[in-house]
């Protein structure tokens, strides 16, 4: 009986987070007059010793009910669900949003790339906010050139905005390479890191 009673709450607890992922995967499906999920994020843009750009490293903040939904039925020994506790959650929205390009775009001069895998991804659980943490490479490295990253569901049904203190951070770049941002609006569809590096 007690088997039996495992056995049941570990196929909710996956249903549960198999859920929480299709709030991202029906992203990718079709389209929405106005968003389901809200995202704040913050990117890492991380540079090699010889100035390349190498991987993407964002932290996205879930909104409170979503967060709630995500980490509804994960059992914790510690109150709030840990690191490992959230793997299996963090791995089905990893593969959810790989299937989107993980709404990432790198533009350099006429050459645009999508970023197709993430290289390590964890979820982190304040109580109130579920932060998806993950790192996307960007491979082969991008010359320490000028470059923009757009981040936008085209579909509208993740709203996905910049923090608004420190939302972007330049990690061993060379001292040429400025960072700005542009926020999406209702007239600017995408938000946009632009890096420009001088040459020297």
């Amino acid at each position: 009986m007690r088997c039996q009673r495992a056995k049941r709450v570990q196929r909710m607890d996956g249903i549960r987070r198999s859920l929480a992922a299709c709030f991202l995967l029906l992203s990718i499906g079709g389209a929405s007059a106005h968003p389901h999920v809200w995202v704040t994020m913050r990117c890492k843009i991380i540079f090699d010793d010889s100035g390349s750009v190498t991987a993407l490293l964002y932290s996205w903040s879930f909104d409170e009910m979503t967060s709630a939904f995500s980490a509804l039925g994960i059992k914790s020994k510690h109150g709030i669900p840990t690191r490992e506790e959230l793997a299996p959650a963090a791995s089905e929205h990893i593969a959810s949003l790989r299937q989107a390009g993980f709404f990432t775009t790198v533009q350099a001069g006429n050459a645009s790339r999508k970023l197709s895998h993430a290289s390590d991804h964890w979820f982190a659980y304040d109580g109130t906010l579920l932060t998806l943490h993950f790192s996307l490479p960007v491979e082969p490295a991008l010359a320490p050139i000028s470059f923009s990253i757009e981040i936008n569901d085209p579909n509208y049904f993740v709203d996905l905005r910049f923090a608004d203190k420190d939302p972007v951070e330049l990690v061993q770049a060379p001292s040429s390479c400025i960072p700005s941002v542009v926020r999406q609006t209702w007239t600017q569809t995408s938000n946009k890191i632009v890096v420009t590096c001088e040459r020297t």
